[in-house]
C-alpha cells in the first residue's frame, strides 16, 4: 500500500466501521471503510467483528462499486411520458410527498384502504416500520418477497413444530445438508462448518450438483433429480421406522399420527425411491446406516432450494419429520427450535417487535381480505401477509375487491414467474411508487421513484445470532439526494397523515420503543464498535421447549397436521407430508429435462448485482449449467447459443458445460432480464400449500441455435 493510502492526518484517510448489505438478511458482515473527503475509496472486512472475522465475499469486496453504481437513483422522480417509458423529470422530496399523499387519499376515497398494497422485497430491516405503516394506514395488504422466499418454511415448522428449527451444527455427530451449499451462499458459515471437517463429523449432501461443500466436507452425495428431497426424507424415515431406529419413547410421548405416518412411508423403500429421485438403494441405505450410527445428527433444510417447487412445503415437512422419527428434535447436537428475535433473525432474546408492528392495527382486519387469501388459505395460518402471487389476478379481475395502489420498496418485477404478467397488473393500477436503491425495470414504471441509500449510508440496528445485537454507523453520508428507507417511511407517514406520532419521530424512537423490554440502551449500543452481549439472552437448554408442549393444536409434533386437516377438502391438501412429482405435466418427449433455476453463484444475488460491472464480468452472458453427457448427446460445445423452452416459452442463453450437473437436469440462474428464466415458467407451476413457484422443477427442451 503507497502512503497515499495509509489512513493518517496527513492522507485525509480515516477508517470507519460499518456493515455490507449487499446480500442474505442474515450476514451483516462488518466492513472497514476507508473514507477520503466524504468518500469511500476502499472495502476490507472488520478483522474481530464476531460474524465475518475479517473477511468478506466477492460481493462484499465490491461494496464500493455497489454503492457508487451510475445506476443508482439520485433524486425523487415523477414520471411524464407513458407508464414504461422510463421518461421521468427530477423533482424535490416536498414535491414527490405531495404526490405519493393525493394519490393514495384518491386511493382511500374510491377504493377504501384495503385498495392500496405495501410491498417489501430487499432487504428486509425496515419490514418492521412498513408493516405498522400499512397497519396504520388501515389495509391488511402488506406483502414481502416472502411470497417466493422463506415463508414456505415457516409453514412447515409451525404444522409439524410450532416454531421454526435450526440445525445445531456445533454438537452434532453427522449432517444431513439438503442442498448445502454455504460456501457459495452465506460465506460465513462457510466458515463455521470448517470446524466439523476437523473433528469427523460425517457428512450426507443432498444436491442435483456437485458443489464446493461436497467435495471440501467428503460428503457422501446423493445427486438427486431436482424436488425429490421430500422422497428421500421419507425413503429415511422408513428405514428409521422398519430398522427399529426409530426412537419410540419420544414418539408415544412428543408424535402426533405417527401411526398414519408409518403406514404411508412404507412405499418409500430404497428401491421405490430410487426410481424417484435416481439416487441408487445401496446410496440411500448407506445414508441411512451414517445416521443412525451417528447420532444425533443435524439436519440443513436449505430455504429457496427445497420449496421453490410444486411439492416444495411437504418435502420440508418430509425433512423435519425426520428429526422426530430419529429422536433428534430439540436434543443437543440435532434440531433446535429457532424464536425469531428481530427483522427475521434469530439472536436469542426477544424484543417488543410484533406489539410495535401492531399497534395501529385496524380491528376490522380479517384474513379474507389479505392479498393470495382465497388461493392460499393454509399461509395465513401462519403469516401476517398477503401473497404476491394472487397479485395478478386480483388487479385484473377486481375480486374479492379491487387493488389500484401499489408502494413497493425494492420492488423486483421478476421476483415472479411470468413478470410480463406482473408488468400487465402494474400498468393498469391508478398509482404505482417504487422506493429503491438502482433504477430497475419496476422503477422504469412508476409513477413516483424515490431514492434509498445503502447500508454504509445509514445508521442501523441489528442482531446477531448467539445474544448479541449492535447499531452500526454509517460511513458516509447518503449520497445525492437518497435517504435510509425508514427515514422515507416516517416521511411517508406524514404525506399519508396516519395519525402516528411515533412512526413520525423517526427511527431512534421506534427503535426505543421495540427494545422496551430489554436492559441495554441505544446509547450503550451506539457508543460500541462492535456488536454487544444483550443481558437478557440466555443460552437455549435442549428440551426446554418439549417440556413446555408444542404450540400445535395438539401440543405435539404433528406428522399428521390437524390445522391442514380442518380445511376444506374440496382444497386436496394432505395432513400427512405427501410426497408428489414436482413436475409439470408437459410430455416428457418433447421435455425431456428437468430445469432448476437459481442456483447460487459467488458474484450474484437475484439480478442486484447484475448491473455492477466488476461482479458482472464474472458471468457477463446468461448461461446454463449443462452436464458433459447432455451437451454430448445434443452435439454442444461450451459457449454455443442454446435455446431453453418449456411449455410457456423459450430464452436463448450461452451454454456453460460442467460435470458437476447430473445428467437429465439443467442449472439456469435467474435475475438476467435480456433472458429471464422466470419468462417460461407459468404462474400456474406453484406449491397449492404456500403459493410458491416451482422454479427449481419444470420439465424443459434444450437445443442447439444456429448463429
Amino acid at each position: 500500500m503507497s502512503v497515499s493510502k495509509i489512513p493518517t492526518p496527513e492522507s485525509g484517510i480515516e477508517i470507519r466501521q460499518t456493515f455490507c448489505g449487499v446480500c442474505c438478511s442474515q450476514m451483516y458482515c462488518g466492513v472497514d471503510a476507508y473514507v477520503k473527503d466524504g468518500k469511500i475509496i476502499k472495502v476490507e472486512g472488520t478483522a474481530d467483528h464476531p460474524q465475518n472475522k475479517g473477511k468478506l465475499c466477492v460481493k462484499g469486496n465490491a461494496l464500493k462499486d455497489y454503492v457508487y453504481s451510475p445506476n443508482r437513483i439520485k433524486t425523487p422522480l415523477k414520471r411524464v411520458g407513458p407508464r414504461g417509458s422510463g421518461q421521468f423529470e427530477a423533482i424535490s422530496w416536498e414535491e414527490a410527498w405531495e404526490i405519493l399523499g393525493k394519490n393514495c387519499k384518491e386511493i382511500r376515497k374510491n377504493y377504501g384502504p384495503e385498495g392500496l398494497t405495501f410491498f417489501v422485497g430487499y432487504e428486509k430491516w425496515f419490514r418492521p416500520f412498513l408493516h405498522r405503516l400499512a397497519n396504520a394506514w388501515g389495509t391488511p395488504n402488506y406483502a414481502t418477497e416472502s411470497s417466493t422466499c422463506a415463508s414456505s418454511v415457516k409453514i412447515a415448522w409451525g404444522l409439524n413444530a410450532g416454531i421454526q428449527g435450526r440445525p445445531d451444527t456445533k454438537n452434532c455427530k453427522s449432517y444431513l445438508g439438503f442442498s448445502f451449499n454455504q460456501y457459495y451462499s452465506r460465506f460465513t458459515e462457510g466458515l463455521n462448518m470448517d470446524t466439523l471437517f476437523d473433528r469427523d463429523v460425517k457428512f450426507i449432501i443432498i444436491d442435483p450438483r456437485e458443489t464446493p461443500t461436497v467435495r471440501r466436507s467428503n460428503a457422501l452425495h446423493l445427486q438427486n433429480i431436482p424436488g425429490t428431497d421430500g422422497a428421500i426424507a421419507l425413503c429415511l424415515c422408513h428405514q428409521f421406522i422398519q430398522n427399529g431406529w426409530a426412537d419410540m419413547d419420544y414418539i408415544d410421548k412428543h408424535v402426533h399420527g405417527f401411526a398414519e405416518f408409518a403406514e404411508y412411508v412404507k412405499e418409500f423403500t430404497p428401491e421405490h425411491t430410487e426410481e424417484i429421485s435416481g439416487v441408487s438403494a445401496a446410496d440411500l441405505v448407506k445414508a441411512a446406516n451414517i445416521l443412525a450410527e451417528n447420532r444425533p445428527f443435524a439436519i440443513h433444510e436449505s430455504v429457496s432450494p427445497i420449496v421453490h417447487h410444486r411439492n416444495g412445503m411437504q418435502n420440508y415437512r418430509a425433512m423435519t419429520a425426520l428429526s422426530a422419527i430419529a429422536g433428534c428434535y430439540d436434543v443437543e447436537g440435532g434440531t433446535l427450535p429457532r424464536p425469531v428475535t428481530y427483522a427475521t433473525q434469530a439472536a436469542g432474546f426477544t424484543t417488543l417487535e410484533a406489539a410495535f408492528m401492531n399497534a395501529g392495527r385496524k380491528e376490522d382486519f380479517s384474513k379474507a381480505h389479505y392479498i393470495g387469501y382465497d388461493e392460499f388459505p393454509l399461509r395465513h395460518t401462519f403469516l401476517d401477509e398477503g401473497q404476491m402471487m394472487g397479485f395478478h389476478r386480483q388487479v385484473m379481475e377486481g375480486t374479492p375487491y379491487p387493488i389500484a395502489g401499489l408502494i413497493g420498496f425494492g420492488h423486483n418485477i421478476r421476483i415472479m414467474p411470468d413478470p410480463d404478467a406482473m408488468v400487465e397488473a402494474i400498468k393498469k393500477l391508478d398509482f404505482y411508487c417504487v422506493v429503491d436503491l438502482f433504477q430497475t425495470e419496476a422503477a422504469d414504471l412508476a409513477d413516483l421513484v424515490l431514492p434509498a441509500c445503502t447500508s454504509v449510508e445509514r445508521d442501523e440496528f441489528k442482531v446477531y445470532s448467539g445474544g448479541m445485537a449492535h447499531y452500526t454507523k454509517r460511513a458516509i453520508d447518503p449520497i445525492y439526494e437518497s435517504k435510509p428507507d425508514v427515514e422515507i417511511i416516517s416521511e411517508m407517514a406524514k404525506a399519508l397523515e396516519v395519525n402516528d406520532p411515533l412512526l413520525y419521530a423517526g427511527y431512534d424512537a421506534c427503535l426505543e420503543s421495540i427494545l422496551g423490554n430489554l436492559s441495554v440502551t441505544l446509547d450503550q449500543l451506539k457508543s460500541s464498535r462492535l456488536p454487544v452481549p444483550v443481558p437478557e439472552a440466555k443460552p437455549y437448554i435442549p428440551g426446554t421447549y418439549t417440556a413446555q408442549g408444542y404450540k400445535t393444536p395438539t401440543g405435539k409434533f404433528e406428522l399428521w397436521s390437524t390445522i391442514i386437516d380442518q380445511l376444506p377438502k374440496s382444497l386436496n391438501l394432505d395432513p400427512l407430508p405427501t410426497y408428489r412429482d414436482s413436475c409439470d405435466n408437459a410430455d416428457p418427449e418433447k421435455y425431456p429435462l428437468v430445469l432448476f433455476t437459481g442456483s447460487s453463484l459467488p458474484h450474484a444475488l437475484h439480478s442486484r448485482t447484475h448491473h455492477i460491472a466488476s461482479l458482472r464480468q464474472f458471468r457477463k452472458e446468461p448461461a446454463a449449467d449443462i452436464s458433459l453427457v447432455d451437451a454430448e448427446a445434443l452435439g454442444i460445445a461450451q459457449d454455443d447459443t442454446i435455446g431453453l423452452y418449456t411449455t410457456a416459452g423459450e430464452i436463448i442463453v450461452k451454454a456453460n458445460l460442467t460435470p458437476t450437473i447430473r445428467p437429465g437436469t439443467v442449472s439456469m440462474y435467474h435475475g438476467y432480464k435480456e433472458a429471464d428464466v422466470n419468462t417460461i415458467i407459468p404462474m400456474s407451476h406453484c406449491d397449492p400449500y404456500s403459493g410458491f413457484p416451482g422454479y427449481k422443477s419444470i420439465r424443459c427442451g434444450m437445443r442447439r441455435v444456429e448463429e
